[in-house]
């Protein structure tokens, strides 16, 4: 038995932080990895998929130089041997970071291989036996895969980024977030892609013209889209996928040379051994947690995709840092409930986004302005030629605190954060109103957009 102060199992985004930070303060501690350094992020999310999304984009507008009068003599072509070689060497220099960081940090153990409870103190990891009086678990997620399925070749958000081809017809099943950033790539890249949603409308936590302006940019181009599609499955056929789709119009199946399955995320947590302590989970898998990140047993806390309160980078890492606060600063108590819901979707245009929904502000009972705006209102939109989205804000009336936005449009992404930040301090909408912004800009409409407030019916 190998005796340690505190054993972080995981090294997603929460993990090397708090290992890093647990060992500074003087504990001696551990950390166990099964697969790859990074996890999700760095390996099979953010980091690859953005990488591809750019290349993605710079075929696409390679495609519209002739808008900006720019000619390029030939055919513009993607080479996806060189796409993939691209988005690997980013990877592979973060992960090879995150490993050299961890075995060099002093007072930190590294253990590679399948952790696994035996108590709710003692881990196995192999032949080897580690106990720890603190274990914080921050083992991600993985794709789910749902129910008629399981005969077909198929594709996950990682296995299709090993693809060296560019799919002839890409079908994705799921009209979520994952779905549709293939989407719109491999359309840019050469594919035909088709996206069967279960449901009537793309995103259905956002508001409806937010679904609906981000179905209609990705409809100009060329994305084919299957609403209302019940029992679905798949098969294969002579080299082809075939999934039932029974939609309310349109044929009963769809053929393509690839699928992807997009149709959510399961956390890593049916194999911990989590029957042999008291932690619990909810009837999807996700750890239980309170407001400061402890699960249901004594000094154990999740943090990350496992414990369903965040399925993003950035929420994993506000995780680390509500646990560290709590554990080693003084007079810094930091919550979940701090939180501010935020997050991106990264489409091109991408869609930003923070706070409340309209549909939620309506369901508070609150006493709601409402600010919207075009893109096509932009001065600097219109000269970079991206002209499509609308940025809108909800702002309580009597507070003056803002209460959510959304902004889809060029660099939407970034300019939340001017929102976000207004937010978090608990300033009135008036100081962003009232703030000189730089000509020409996107942001500079946002003050625009305050000042013409008007009540949400």
């Amino acid at each position: 038995m190998e005796q340690f102060d505190a054993i972080i199992i995981g090294t997603g985004q929460a993990g090397p932080s708090l290992a890093a930070r647990c060992a500074e303060e003087g504990l001696k501690t551990a950390i166990i990895e099964r697969d790859k350094f990074g996890g999700t992020c760095v390996n099979t999310g953010c980091t690859p998929t953005k990488a591809l999304v750019a290349s993605a984009r710079a075929a696409h507008m390679a495609n519209r130089m002739d808008d900006f009068g720019v000619s390029i003599d030939g055919a513009i072509t993607v080479d996806m041997e060189k796409v993939k070689a691209r988005k690997d060497a980013i990877v592979e220099e973060s992960t090879e970071g995150i490993e050299r960081w961890l075995k060099s940090t002093e007072n930190l153990t590294v253990y590679e291989g399948h952790a696994r409870f035996e108590d709710e103190k003692v881990l196995s990891v192999g032949d080897k036996k580690l106990s720890a009086n603190k274990i914080f678990i921050n083992v991600g997620g993985r794709a789910f895969i749902p129910n008629g399925f399981e005969d077909v070749d198929y594709l996950t958000n990682s296995s299709i980024m090993e693809l060296v081809e560019v799919p002839e017809h890409l079908i994705i099943v799921g009209g979520g977030y994952i779905g549709l950033e293939f989407g719109q790539m491999y359309s840019r890249f050469g594919s035909e892609v088709t996206i069967i949603e279960q449901g009537h409308r793309l995103l259905p936590k956002e508001d409806k013209d937010v679904s609906n302006a981000i179905q209609e940019i990705l409809e100009n181009e060329g994305i084919n889209f299957r609403f209302g599609a019940e029992c679905i499955g798949g098969s294969n056929d002579n080299g082809q996928v075939v999934v039932d789709v029974n939609c309310e119009e349109g044929p009963p199946q769809v053929t393509g040379s690839h699928l992807l399955l997009a149709t959510g995320r399961r956390p890593n947590t049916d194999d911990l051994g989590l029957e042999n302590t008291t932690i619990e989970t909810d009837e999807r898998g996700f750890i239980r947690v309170d407001d400061q990140l402890k699960t249901t047993a004594d000094s154990i806390w999740a943090l990350g995709d496992c414990n369903g309160e965040g399925a993003f980078t950035h929420t994993a890492y506000n995780d680390f840092e509500i646990v560290a606060a709590n554990l080693f600063d003084d007079n810094n108590p930091r919550r979940l409930s701090d939180r501010i819901m935020c997050y991106g979707l990264y489409i091109d245009p991408a869609l930003g986004r923070a706070g409340m929904t309209e549909a939620q502000a309506r369901e508070s009972d609150r006493n709601v302005l409402f600010g919207k705006r075009p893109m096509s209102r932009i001065a600097r939109a219109k000269e970079k030629g991206e002209t499509q989205g609308f940025m809108k804000i909800l702002v309580d009336a009597d507070s003056e605190e803002i209460l959510g936005a959304a902004i889809l449009g060029i660099e939407s992404d970034e300019i939340i954060h001017s929102i976000i930040d207004i937010m978090y301090a608990e300033e009135p909408y008036t100081t962003i109103r009232n703030a000189v912004h730089i000509h020409p800009t996107v942001s500079e409409l946002i003050p625009t957009m305050l000042e013409n407030l008007e009540p949400l019916n």
